[in-house]
């Protein structure tokens, strides 16, 4: 593992469904993903931000093969998981895990904690005999703060807490020492008290392990706290990535600038004022042309709904240390 080099690089992924509604004679295709590229460095957290229906966990889902991508490239540790099938697929996969957003439905409920986490050990096989990989699944169990290990062990995945349980979905995904760590919505199913010791574990375990993290998230409060980079995605398509200092504090996209204008901050300014959007994102079968987000863009309406923004398509350019799609991104409008 190079620690120069990134261990995740996606380029111009493209996820396609089909998608036939009752009535219709003819398949339609929706495009969940559009053409996004993305690099991962050791160590480094990405955070992939964007309302419910923008397309992050078609990202997540297609980096880790549990849909197949319309087209693009996605490599891990210079390796082309794209065209991996069968046994190369499987051996392959240790390299790159996942945790779920609902520890409730991730872990079979019939398996002690013990097993859960000894079945990863076995599937990927590691370990010399039985003796070792129970030393190795207590170990894993003791570094994710679950002690004593051996009493948490014991026990059956569904008496345990939702926090305690993302705990052991971490331990059973971390012990396989993967390079790339892809997190969908990991704190949504939990108590606002337990969400800063996850991400805390996580962030501490990514930085010491060296692992790459995709984290999903529809929160960009929680990404601005815990990520290293922060990619914004509206209708499958990347509209704004930078430092979480940089994205928070000089939003670039009308996007950007709305889901910031409503993160709730303990002295809010009275001078500052929210942004509330109109509308949903656009159905991923009819998506509108030129700029995408138009239809809802408060500074489309603001310069007079100018032709450029619905006839083309802005592409992701950089603007000081941060990137940007927008025509307009510098264009300053006076309230």
């Amino acid at each position: 593992m190079s620690f120069n080099n990134p261990i995740l690089e996606i380029k111009n992924l493209t996820v396609e469904y089909q998608v036939k509604a009752r009535g219709d004679s003819k398949a339609k295709i929706a495009r969940a993903v559009d053409g996004v590229s993305l690099k991962i460095r050791p160590g480094e957290t990405l955070a992939v931000v964007g309302e419910s229906g923008s397309g992050k966990t078609s990202i997540a889902n297609a980096v880790m093969r549990l849909i197949e991508p319309t087209s693009g490239s996605i490599m891990l540790d210079g390796v082309e998981l794209t065209g991996l099938t069968g046994n190369e697929l499987r051996m392959a996969r240790s390299k790159f895990q996942m945790i779920f957003q609902d520890p409730f439905e991730s872990l079979d409920p019939r398996r002690t904690v013990l097993e859960t986490i000894l079945e990863s050990l076995i599937v990927a096989g590691i370990g010399q005999d039985k003796n070792e990989q129970r030393t190795l699944a207590l170990e894993a169990l003791e570094k994710v703060g679950l002690t004593p290990a051996k009493n948490v062990g014991a026990r059956y995945t569904y008496q345990l807490s939702g926090g305690q349980r993302q705990r052991v979905a971490i331990a059973a995904a971390l012990i396989l020492k993967p390079h790339l760590l892809v997190a969908d919505e990991p704190v949504s199913m939990l108590d606002v008290s337990l969400r800063a010791g996850i991400l805390r574990l996580l962030r501490e375990l990514s930085t010491e392990l060296q692992i790459a993290t995709l984290f999903i998230t529809h929160d960009l409060s929680l990404a601005w706290m815990y990520a290293d980079r922060i990619a914004v995605v509206y209708s499958g398509r990347i509209v704004e990535e930078g430092h979480p200092a940089d994205l928070i504090s000089n939003p670039q996209h009308p996007y950007t600038q709305a889901l910031v204008s409503v993160i709730p901050v303990p002295e809010r300014d009275p001078a500052r004022q929210r942004t509330i959007l109109s509308g949903e994102i656009p159905n991923p079968t009819a998506i509108p042309s030129g700029c995408r987000f138009s239809p809802r863009c408060p500074k489309y309406r603001a310069l007079g709904k100018p032709e450029l923004c619905t006839s083309s398509d802005p592409k992701l350019e950089s603007i000081g240390d941060q990137s940007v799609a927008c025509h307009f991104a510098e264009t300053k409008v006076t309230k």
